[in-house]
């Protein structure tokens, strides 16, 4: 495999030898308004499914531009099938809750609406440009879709069977007990596969589930309450704690 460049991009586009990779005008003002780079200069792409690719400027102009795919330089990494649902908070705050999925291997990223949801309208494409800048800042080779917003109620409806989820109880918080499950007693089952089976990780409002809301989840026999340790946590901060603690419990770190 060739080198790994240190520019790189994600492009809408099959990668492969040989070929042809037209630019966007944003991409083509980033690598040759911005980076500087003309013909001959290299830079990495990866489409999400084909791995790492390095190209070559083989056009450049002010809104224009092409590359040729010359060779591959990594394999494609999938993440483990871990979905995270969260309720959007401001603005801010979201972004950073979908950038760091896609930097810590979610697959998939769903915007939840709760009863205490308390944000603004969810702009689904600037949240998905988030994902895509974490995968090329961070090397990785693969992009989670990040889903329009949808009710907390109709997900749990049609929750598939198979999928287990754990969802950050507030209420948790506290010394542990056995009302109070951690993270590894909450993740695993007797009998069942502790890796490589469908999980999802669910984190509520910065003001909690209702108590319906509560005790709906806790009915649903895939899920599993979960404390993230004695204190209350801000939402983007629990997702990026139960993030951590699932990959390193139940997925690929």
């Amino acid at each position: 495999m060739l080198a790994r460049e240190k520019i790189r991009l994600y492009v809408d586009a099959a990668l492969g030898e040989g070929k042809s990779i037209p630019l966007t005008p944003p991409q083509a003002h980033y690598l040759f308004g911005v980076m500087r780079l003309g013909p001959g200069a290299r830079v990495a792409l990866f489409d999400g499914r084909s791995g790492e690719w390095t190209a070559e400027v083989v056009a450049a102009g002010k809104k224009t531009g092409t590359l040729g795919c010359l060779g591959q330089s990594a394999a494609q990494l999938d993440p483990p099938d871990l979905w995270l649902l969260f309720a959007p908070i401001r603005k801010a705050r979201t972004d950073f809750i979908v950038e760091k999925a896609a930097e810590m291997g979610a697959a998939r990223i769903l915007p939840v609406l709760t009863e205490y949801t308390n944000a603004e309208r969810v702009n689904v494409d600037r949240l998905q440009a988030h994902a895509v800048e974490a995968a090329e800042q961070c090397g990785g080779t693969f992009v989670p879709p990040v889903d329009a917003p949808q009710k907390l109620s109709a997900l749990i409806d049609n929750w598939p069977q198979d999928r287990r989820i754990l969802f950050a109880d507030e209420a948790l918080a506290g010394g542990a007990s056995a009302a109070s499950p951690d993270f590894a007693g909450a993740g695993a089952e007797p009998g069942g596969e502790r890796r490589g089976a469908p999980w999802a990780i669910l984190i509520g409002p910065e003001g909690g589930f209702s108590k319906p809301e509560r005790e709906r989840l806790r009915a649903m026999p895939q899920a599993r309450p979960v404390r993230l340790g004695p204190r209350i946590l801000r939402a983007d901060t629990a997702a990026v704690a139960a993030l951590t603690l699932w990959q390193s419990t139940l997925g690929d770190w």
